[in-house]
């Protein structure tokens, strides 16, 4: 894969997360890396004090650092910096972190060299990851603590993971055929300065968020023909009227789901329901708002993928070396705070559709979908499971972005806490994929009481999925099971091909 850098697309985020392939940097990259390096250089021999080049940093920034201690100002930057704390970052987080750390670099204006771009390729390429502790940075100045491990690893300093192994930082260097990289100025500061960790592990909930949504999707149109539904209020012409194109489009995948079901066909006439509970009925309204929030998020991040997020920003054409504050990721922790609402909004409605399941007054299914309830329990604690996840994820959705608290003795004095924010999203989206796994095995449940009549084809090849995994229930069993063999098809995306118009991968800035 050859970076482009500022022309990420969302395809290339996920399937560089997932993947291996190499990376190698196009040549206008290394030509703009040597023009951003040289305008630090000039700036250097001026003299002058220039903050995060012959500066101290943060409320030390009036300070001014002599040339021969330049090299060590950042090697003590980054060491200082290295105070995260908690569990290590997933090797797919990490991938992306160090993927968008590269991309920002190498737009050719944070001033440093092509050989420290080079090492964190050289790492990325011989899949050598820095262990970097999940927690310890509020959002701005950067992400500064995770990204200060990821850098110390380029000094041979710390840990790094190798093939799933934990070894010392300085073997994994010997490994990538690199030396410790000696910083240059200002190096130190745009390696830690960035949004880079948040908006990796916001992207890793984005592309989580699609596989649930796509999953939920054909779970809630399996429920609407296991409760012998109506496809009514899918009808174009109703969301046409309201005009917001998220409910317009998935009230499209209910109708190509449903559409030439044996099961619906069956009680078009002489159905004594008026209307269906909201859990069925609204779906588009519900679902087609998650789809919007989704890819509006979806915006925002590969914007922030593509964009240049340190400080202070270098302008090799004058020289100039001008701070500012691209380092704040507000933009980050709202898309994550959206992603939130919608990740627990789709478990949500999930959680009903299971409750309305097992419910033989609604559904008219056998009671909690066993045909001999009373010495069989069916789904009934399933269900209890569901709703504890539910309600889980409504106290994780709160949002991180109102929260600031001060730091660096007042002058980092409003932070974004995108970090927290896009790091809740994976158990978010793990407490839904198995809300929304009980939803599809109820559902297949409920198909199979409507027998010998078949759903749609669609539907029945879902059903088939769900089949080949976990059998029919005929009587009690270790239910968990089940779950566990479902949850993972959910998680890998398999019911997104029985889906269109759910991939946000076509979305350029």
């Amino acid at each position: 894969m050859r970076l482009s850098p500022g022309e990420l697309t969302l395809a290339q985020l996920a399937s560089f997360a997932k993947s291996h392939d190499a990376l190698a940097l196009d040549d206008a990259s290394r030509e703009r890396l040597r023009a951003g390096a040289e305008a630090v250089r000039r700036i250097v021999a001026q003299g002058q004090p220039v903050y995060g080049i012959n500066t101290g940093f943060g409320k030390l920034a009036q300070t001014h650092i002599p040339d021969d201690q330049l090299e060590l100002l950042q090697r003590n930057l980054v060491l200082s910096h290295s105070v995260g704390v908690g569990a290590p970052l997933a090797d797919d987080v990490v991938r992306l972190t160090m993927l968008l750390k590269v991309a920002s670099l190498a737009r050719g204006y944070s001033g440093v060299r092509v050989e420290v771009v080079e090492a964190i390729l050289a790492l990325l390429n011989a899949g050598i990851y820095p262990c970097i502790p999940s927690k310890g940075s509020v959002g701005a100045s950067g992400d500064l603590a995770p990204l200060a491990h990821m850098s110390a690893a380029l000094l041979g300093i710390g840990s790094v993971r190798h093939r799933g192994e934990v070894i010392a930082a300085a073997e994994g260097l010997k490994r990538a055929g690199l030396a410790p990289l000696r910083l240059g100025p200002k190096e130190g500061l745009a390696l830690l300065n960035g949004t880079q960790v948040s908006t990796a592990l916001a992207l890793r909930g984005l592309f989580s968020a699609q596989s649930v949504f796509a999953a939920a999707v054909v779970a809630g149109a399996m429920s609407v023909d296991a409760a012998m539904g109506s496809d009514t209020p899918f009808d174009a012409r109703i969301h046409a009227l309201r005009g917001h194109a998220g409910q317009i489009e998935a009230a499209a995948m209910y109708r190509a789901l449903l559409a030439g079901s044996e099961i619906r066909a069956s009680h078009l006439t002489g159905d004594d329901k008026v209307q269906d509970p909201y859990s069925l009925r609204c779906q588009p309204q519900v679902m087609g708002a998650c789809l919007d929030v989704m890819n509006h998020a979806a915006r925002t991040l590969l914007i922030e993928a593509n964009g240049v997020t340190d400080n202070p920003l270098v302008f090799a054409d004058t020289a100039e070396s001008l701070s500012g504050g691209n380092f704040h990721a507000e933009p980050v922790a709202f898309a994550a705070d959206h992603l939130a609402l919608a990740i627990a909004e789709i478990g949500a409605l999930s959680e009903r559709r299971i409750a309305l399941l097992i419910d033989a007054s609604i559904s008219g299914l056998p009671p909690f979908l066993t045909s001999a309830s009373g010495v069989n329990s069916g789904f009934m604690i399933a269900h209890v499971t569901a709703a504890a996840l539910a309600s889980e994820n409504k106290s994780l959705a709160h949002p991180a972005s109102v929260d600031s608290l001060p730091t660096s003795a007042n002058q980092e004095d409003h932070v974004s806490m995108a970090t927290f924010a896009a790091r809740r999203l994976a158990d978010m989206a793990d407490n839904t994929a198995a809300i929304v796994a009980i939803e599809l095995l109820a559902a297949a449940q409920g198909i199979d009481f409507r027998r010998p009549r078949k759903s749609s084809r669609t539907l029945e090849e879902a059903h088939a999925i769900i089949r080949g995994v976990a059998p029919h229930l005929d009587g009690d069993r270790y239910l968990a099971l089940d779950i566990e063999v479902v949850t993972p098809l959910v998680r890998a995306g398999v019911f997104e091909k029985l889906v269109s118009g759910t991939n946000f991968a076509e979305i350029r800035t």
